[in-house]
């Protein structure tokens, strides 16, 4: 991590930019221009929204690219663009709307038997279609045992909240002692039955997951760990010795997929990643229609593409190797699977869903930016 690449000047030691790459690293240094986004999550969509997370690489993800090749699918997931200044019709701030389902610092609750705790703004590598852009990498570091105690006591509180997922920024980053004690703090806790852990880490810095790591998390069982592949160039050696050791030690693994255009968008490449997981124990959990997050159209596929795509692996790959096609609903209102029961309708460029409260919710496709790839 003291290693990783921050800079413009660090990044053009290893790659040779585009215009479209250099404009997007002026535009990111600008991170405190944002502007006075609405508390909904919403966003003036005529500003230029998007100035915001940084760039930060880990030398081993940078070392995953093709330096030659500008469309590589590792390149676009962690290099900023001059696209990601620009919004279109549907963009959010806080496209899940944790904010606004906050029920205490750093916890927030969508559904009625699990919650969200957010332990840290860190991450290993600043994904350009970070869902929770608005906060990564603006401050760095472990939110404190102490700042957490009113969540750990609204927990303790609403025993009907039976799985908590530790998510952030990465928890993974922070030192194994820190994380332990924060799970322990969690067990306490004696109605919540299972903890997952949401983190990239196997896919960006797997030298992370070692002995003793793995030792600890043992300790703390029922635990998952959700882990975020994209593409089968992440499976390398190192990732997926990370993965063998969570394995064997008996914790379960599953993978949630982002849908990006130019990253993974075609069924060769999605078959690829599945059967990659599914051969290191790990189960394709989710494939999922990116969030609306602001600045991020250009990364993201329309519905027709992700249900067209999703069509074509059925049948194409056994059912443990398929994940469930899913959208996460603007404003809080939750996942649904993408099928028949969830759309009411499809018009060119949006799709009405119904939620789990039975609200119809538009999902608007990304629209084309003029110029842009």
């Amino acid at each position: 991590m003291r290693s990783a690449i921050r800079t413009r000047a660090e990044l053009e030691r290893v790659l040779q930019l585009t215009e479209a790459e250099c404009e997007g690293l002026r535009q990111v240094r600008r991170s405190d221009q944002r502007g006075d986004d609405r508390p909904d999550g919403r966003t003036d969509m005529v500003a230029e929204a998007r100035v915001g997370m940084p760039l930060l690489v880990t030398p081993y993800y940078l070392s995953l690219i093709d330096p030659e090749d500008p469309t590589c699918p590792i390149r676009r997931q962690c290099v900023p663009q001059v696209a990601e200044s620009h919004c279109v019709r549907g963009d959010l701030v806080d496209p899940l709307g944790e904010v606004a389902h906050e029920v205490a610092p750093q916890l927030v609750r969508r559904y009625p038997d699990r919650a969200l705790l957010l332990v840290t703004s860190t991450c290993a590598v600043h994904c350009r279609f970070c869902t929770r852009s608005r906060w990564v990498g603006k401050k760095e570091g472990y939110v404190p045992l102490t700042t957490l105690e009113p969540a750990f006591r609204w927990l303790q509180a609403h025993p009907e909240v039976r799985e908590v997922l530790v998510s952030g920024g990465d928890p993974l980053v922070g030192s194994t002692g820190r994380l332990e004690g924060l799970l322990r703090a969690i067990k306490r806790i004696g109605t919540v039955d299972v903890i997952r852990i949401g983190t990239r880490v196997p896919v960006v810095l797997p030298m992370r997951v070692d002995d003793a790591l793995v030792r600890m998390l043992r300790c703390y069982q029922p635990l998952w760990v959700m882990t975020h592949f994209n593409h089968p160039r992440e499976l390398t050696d190192l990732s997926r010795a990370a993965l063998c050791r969570l394995a064997d030690a008996g914790i379960p693994v599953m993978n949630q997929t982002v849908l990006l255009r130019g990253v993974n968008d075609s069924d060769e490449t999605l078959a690829a990643l599945f059967r990659g997981l599914v051969r290191e124990r790990v189960r394709p959990y989710y494939l999922l229609h990116a969030d609306a997050v602001v600045g991020t159209g250009h990364l993201r596929t329309s519905m027709e593409t992700s249900l067209a795509l999703y069509a074509r692996l059925q049948g194409r790959l056994s059912g443990i190797a398929v994940p469930r096609l899913m959208v996460d609903l603007p404003g809080g209102m939750g996942k649904v699977a993408v099928g028949p029961e969830t759309i009411v309708s499809r018009k060119p460029g949006r799709t009405v869903f119904r939620s789990v409260g039975g609200e119809n919710v538009t999902v608007f496709d990304p629209e084309p930016l003029m110029g842009i790839a």
